[in-house]
C-alpha cells in the first residue's frame, strides 16, 4: 500500500490549530535543518501534545506515553545512540520481522528507510513526544554495559583513582558525561551528589524542587568526585576545605555552564553543580512573566538615569535573570555599562563584567570604587551584602548613575528596613532608592495535560479575601512529557514598589513600615500573593504553588 505523504503544516492547517499565515511565518522563519514541528512549538503556536493527537488522528499511528514503558534493553544494540539521538526515535519492541520504533516525527521517511536498510526489519511507527525520547534514550542507552563495568571497579588508592578519572574512555568519564546530559535534558537547574554512609544519591532539582535520579554504590564515590574536579580544575587532593570551580562543555552541540560547589561532610565531600543553561539565557524583558502594568511600571523605572533598582527574593527565584534581562534591555553602543558579580553566571556582549576574587581583595565594595573611575551610566553589583557595599551603590546612584543589584528580602517593603538595619542612613534610603522588584519562582501548570476544574471551597474562600471572583481553575493530570507532575516550566511572580515623594518622606521621618504599607495600597502596588492568584486565575500555574512560595498575610 502506498502512504500518502501530506504534509505536517498542512495536516496542522487541517486540523484547524494553527493558521496559513502563522504557518508561513515559521516556515520562513525557521533555522536551518530545523524541522517545522519544533519551529511551531518555539513560537508556542501548538504544544506538543496537539501535535501528537494530529499526527495519531491524521496518519492512524498509535500514541505511547514512555513514562516507565518496559523497555527491552537488548533493542538498543539495534540501533546506535548516534542514529537514535540524531533522529529522535528510541527501539520499543520487536515481533517476528516487525520491529516497532517510537519516532517524534513519524513522517521522517529517510530514518524510517535508513532503519528498515540497517536492522532488516520492517517498521512499525508509534508516535511519542520529543522530550519522552531523549530521556529514555539517556537513560536506557549505555546503561547495562556501564553498570557491569561500574560493579567491577574497587576503590581505589587516589593516584589511580585519578588515572581513571582522566581517561577519557573510562566508565567514570562515560557516568558523569551521562548525569550532566540527562540533567540538561531533564532543564534540571541544579546536580546533588550526595554521599550517604552505604551509597552515592544523585539528585536533580527541576522547576525548583529535587528529585533522586540515582543511586550509585558506595565505592564509586572517590572517582566520581576526582572526575568532577577535574573538570572544574579543583585540588583532588584537598578533601577537608569546600572549593569553588566551573566547568564548560557542550551537550549534544549545546554550550552548558555548571558552577561546581564541593562540601565536607561526614561522608565525604557532598557536590552540587549548578547548570547554566547558555542558550536558553532568558535576555527580554517581555517575557520575563510580569503583568502589563508591572511591566510598564518596570520599564519605566530601568529607563531613568539614575538612582538605585534593587531585585530581592531568596536563593533560587530568578533574580539574576531580571537583572541580565533588564541590563540586555538598556544595552546599546551609546552606554557604558559594567558589572561587578560573584560569579559572573552569563556573559553578556558588550558589557564589562568583573568576577568578584577576595584572595586578591577585588570585594564588591573595592571593585565598585574602581568602576566609578570607568566613566560607567549603569553599574550592576552582584549582591549588596554589606554596609559598605550598600554605601559605594548608593553614593553611586547620587553622583548620577544608573545602580542595579538584589537583596534576601522577604517582600519589596522589608527592603527599605533591611537596608536602614544595616546601617544605612534613613535619608541616603530616601533619596537614592527608586524602586525594589520582589519576586519567586512557581511551577507553570503543563500545557499538555492541563484541565479545567471547579476551585475548591478554600480556594474561592483566598481569593475572594483579595477581592478576585473564581470558579474555575487549571490543573495538570500529569503525562509523560511533565513526568507525572502536572508541572512544566516555570514563571515568575512579582511585586514592583515604585518610590513616590510620600514614601521618602515615610522612611525621612523613620515612620513605622506600617505607614510604607498603607502608601503601597494607596499606589494600586500589586504585591507577590495577588500577582500569583491573577495568574493562578489565568490558568499559568496553581494556588498551591502560590502558597508554597508566599505567606498569606
Amino acid at each position: 500500500m502506498i502512504q500518502e505523504r501530506k504534509r505536517l503544516g498542512d495536516l496542522l492547517v487541517d486540523a484547524g490549530l494553527i493558521t496559513d499565515e502563522q504557518l508561513k511565518e515559521a516556515l520562513a522563519e525557521k533555522r536551518t535543518g530545523q524541522k517545522l514541528g519544533d519551529a511551531l512549538l518555539e513560537r508556542g503556536y501548538i504544544t506538543e501534545q496537539q501535535l501528537i493527537e494530529v499526527l495519531e488522528l491524521q496518519l492512524g499511528i498509535p500514541h505511547i506515553s514512555l513514562y516507565r514503558y518496559p523497555f527491552d534493553p537488548k533493542l538498543t544494540t539495534l540501533i546506535s545512540k548516534e542514529f537514535a539521538k540524531r533522529n529522535v526515535l528510541i527501539p520499543l519492541k520487536k515481533d517476528g520481522n516487525r520491529l516497532l520504533v517510537a519516532m517524534a516525527d513519524p513522517m521522517d521517511f529517510f530514518a524510517i528507510d535508513d532503519l528498515r536498510l540497517s536492522t532488516g526489519f520492517h517498521i512499525e511507527r508509534a508516535i511519542a513526544s520529543k522530550d519522552d525520547i531523549l530521556r529514555s534514550i539517556t537513560k536506557y542507552y549505555d546503561l547495562d554495559e556501564d553498570v557491569e563495568e561500574f560493579a567491577s571497579f574497587q576503590n581505589n588508592v587516589t593516584t589511580e583513582e585519578e588515572e581513571k578519572a582522566a581517561k577519557d574512555d573510562s566508565p567514570i568519564v562515560r557516568l558523569v558525561n551521562q548525569l550532566i546530559a540527562n540533567a540538561v535534558q531533564q532543564k534540571a537547574s541544579d546536580i546533588h551528589i550526595d554521599p550517604q554512609e552505604t551509597k552515592i544519591l544523585i539528585r536533580y532539582r527541576t522547576d525548583g524542587l529535587l528529585k533522586t535520579e540515582r543511586i550509585l554504590p558506595k565505592h564509586l564515590q572517590g572517582m566520581l568526585i576526582a572526575r568532577i574536579k577535574i573538570l572544574g580544575n579543583l585540588d583532588i587532593t584537598e578533601h577537608r576545605i569546600p572549593q569553588d570551580g566551573r566547568i564548560k562543555l557542550n551537550v549534544d552541540f549545546h554550550p552548558v555552564d555548571l558552577r561546581v560547589s564541593t562540601l565536607p561532610t561526614i561522608y565525604g565531600e557532598k557536590i552540587v553543580m549548578r547548570v547554566l543553561d547558555l542558550g536558553s539565557a532568558l535576555n527580554d524583558v517581555k517575557k520575563l512573566g510580569f503583568n502589563r502594568l508591572n511591566l510598564e511600571r518596570f520599564l519605566k523605572l530601568i529607563e531613568q538615569p539614575n538612582g538605585i533598582v534593587l531585585i530581592t527574593g531568596p536563593t533560587g527565584s530568578g533574580k539574576s535573570s531580571t537583572l541580565y534581562a533588564a541590563l540586555n534591555h538598556l544595552n546599546d553602543e551609546k552606554t557604558n555599562i559594567i558589572t561587578v558579580e560573584d560569579p559572573v553566571e552569563y556573559q553578556l556582549e558588550g558589557i564589562n563584567q568583573i568576577q568578584v576574587n577576595t584572595n586578591v581583595g577585588l570585594t564588591f565594595a573595592s571593585g565598585l570604587r574602581s568602576i566609578l573611575r570607568q566613566d560607567p551610566n549603569i553599574i550592576m553589583v552582584g549582591e549588596i551584602r554589606d554596609k559598605e557595599t550598600a554605601d559605594v551603590a548608593i553614593r553611586a546612584s547620587l553622583t548620577g548613575h544608573l545602580v542595579f543589584s538584589t537583596l534576601h528580602t522577604n517582600d519589596a517593603i522589608g527592603t527599605v528596613t533591611r537596608l536602614i538595619d544595616m546601617g544605612v542612613e534613613p535619608f541616603l534610603v530616601a533619596t537614592s532608592l527608586t524602586g525594589v522588584v520582589s519576586q519567586r519562582l512557581v511551577r507553570r501548570v503543563c500545557r499538555d495535560c492541563q484541565d479545567v476544574q471547579q476551585a475548591s471551597k478554600s480556594e474561592k474562600e483566598i481569593f475572594t479575601r483579595r477581592g478576585i471572583q473564581l470558579e474555575t481553575v487549571v490543573r495538570g493530570r500529569g503525562c509523560g512529557t511533565c513526568n507525572m507532575t502536572g508541572y512544566r516550566g516555570r514563571i515568575a511572580i512579582h511585586e514592583l514598589m515604585v518610590m513616590n515623594d510620600e514614601m521618602k518622606k515615610v522612611i525621612l521621618n523613620k515612620e513605622p513600615m506600617s505607614k510604607l504599607r498603607e502608601l503601597a495600597v494607596k499606589n494600586k502596588m500589586i504585591f507577590l500573593l495577588d500577582d500569583g492568584l491573577i495568574k493562578v486565575k489565568q490558568g499559568l500555574t496553581t494556588t498551591e504553588e502560590v502558597l508554597r512560595v508566599v505567606t498569606v498575610s
